[in-house]
């Protein structure tokens, strides 16, 4: 009898262990999924709404790159113990993912309630954490979804959870988002543009539009910005702001971005030779040490001069992995690449990262530009900015601009660059070229008279 007991308790703790997040102690995904199945059973002859909701520490990976990852582990461990002691004795969370928790209320039976009780956690995860002599902050996203029919089953609920949830943080830090019909149909769109988007890669026809770049002094052309641009046989044209996080987010980006600068150096070889051209990388390439191999491949088999090439990258794709971006930039540097700092001011830590990354041109987002006239603190900000560049030998260029006030405002602070529709919008590589023809033409009229 004692053997056999011994082994039933030995099973028992197997058990535990296959069915616990070994780091905090909850459960993990097996743990949950089996309590929501169960919960299914439960009332199957009398479906009762309750709630499942998956949160998402909002940045979390900054903070591990920043304090280490002992100290991440122990801020996982007290976000653990913080959204368990706020469980009642009806309802569970669990660690599903790296720093992905679950939750489930079964006594939840409306919307309201759910979002209500996902802010609260939200609400409780804020308060500074403990790490070493040092305190961090936390937001998190949350996506929730109910259960309403015996028909739905665990992975229904928690794939409504998670469109949710994806929903969430596009919407920013700290939000909270209840599945419904209409994100289904939403995630089906999206599903359907990925689709349609990996096919028009694959067949090279995502293509590159140019929009110049002038100084501002003299209204002369000195560059062009390369912008992706696709229509579809059958979803008709599609916004870049519409197929552009799509291809982030389900890994296209590399490939289409491989794509564009082929076709856009094809192009530009062409134009005048003291032009450049202007291309943004997107976040997850500036985690990708193959990146910078890809791009000169590309300058290599069209044979466009390195030096002629400016990459513009974002605060927000530094801050995801700061050393990989760092050598990505050095890399491309040191052949004769410029490198660019887009949309600044709309990031985090600008300052620092002016500090730690050698750019070669900054560029002032369109927010400040468009209120430039009418906004005091958009025009001391846009000020600053220009002395802080000439303090650091950068150059400049103004994005967004529509009118001529806003360039001689501009021109009158002392900015060297523009961008905007009052020079020209995008447009593909035929009409750029025709453009740039009737631009000489017209130059050496005037010098003629």
């Amino acid at each position: 009898m004692q053997t056999l007991f011994g082994t039933g308790q030995a099973d028992r703790e197997n058990t535990d262990l296959a069915f616990t997040d070994p780091l905090t102690g909850l459960g993990n995904h097996r743990r949950f999924f089996d309590k929501v199945e169960r919960l299914i059973d439960d009332r199957s002859d009398d479906p009762a709404p309750f709630a499942v909701g998956i949160l998402d520490l909002d940045g979390f990976k900054p903070i591990n790159d920043l304090f280490g990852h002992k100290a991440g582990d122990d801020i996982l461990a007290q976000v653990a113990m913080r959204l368990k002691a706020s469980m009642d004795r009806h309802s569970t969370v669990c660690r599903i993912g790296a720093d992905e928790f679950a939750f489930l209320y079964p006594l939840v039976f409306s919307e309201e309630v759910a979002t209500a009780k996902a802010r609260m956690l939200i609400e409780i995860l804020s308060a500074p954490y403990d790490v070493g002599e040092r305190t961090a902050r936390l937001s998190a996203s949350v996506g929730c979804s109910l259960f309403y029919s015996g028909d739905e089953i665990t992975d229904i609920l928690v794939n409504k959870a998670e469109t949710a949830l994806y929903h969430a943080k596009r919407s920013g830090r700290g939000k909270v988002v209840v599945y419904t019909r209409e994100m289904e149909e939403a995630a089906k769109r999206v599903t359907r543009i990925e689709q349609a988007l990996r096919l028009a890669v694959a067949a090279g026809e995502v293509e590159p539009h140019f929009q110049p770049i002038v100084d501002l002094g003299s209204r002369r052309v000195i560059g062009f910005e390369t912008l992706a641009r696709w229509t579809d046989r059958d979803l008709g044209s599609v916004s870049p702001v519409v197929f552009i996080p799509i291809a982030e987010e389900r890994g296209i980006i590399g490939p289409m971005s491989q794509l564009l600068l082929r076709k856009a150096t094809e192009a530009a070889r062409n134009w005048p030779q003291d032009l450049f051209l202007s291309f943004n990388l997107s976040p997850s390439q500036l985690v990708d040490q193959n990146t910078g191999l890809h791009i000169l491949s590309i300058l290599d088999r069209t044979g466009f001069d390195p030096r002629r090439l400016e990459i513009e990258i974002t605060e927000t794709g530094l801050m995801n992995d700061p050393a990989s971006a760092e050598k990505i930039v050095e890399d491309l540097r040191r052949v004769g690449i410029r490198v660019s700092l887009d949309d600044f001011g709309t990031g985090q830590s600008s300052l620092g990262r002016l500090r730690e990354f050698h750019f070669d041109k900054l560029k002032i987002d369109r927010a400040f530009v468009s209120t430039i006239l009418e906004d005091r603190p958009s025009e001391h900000i846009i000020r600053a900015i220009l002395a802080m560049c000439e303090g650091l030998g950068m150059d400049v260029v103004a994005e967004g601009i529509e009118h001529e006030a806003q360039a001689d405002r501009l021109v009158q602070f002392g900015c060297g660059g523009g961008q905007g529709f009052l020079f020209g919008k995008p447009a593909d590589a035929t009409a750029t070229l025709g453009y740039l023809r009737d631009s000489f033409r017209g130059a050496q009229r005037t010098r003629a008279i």
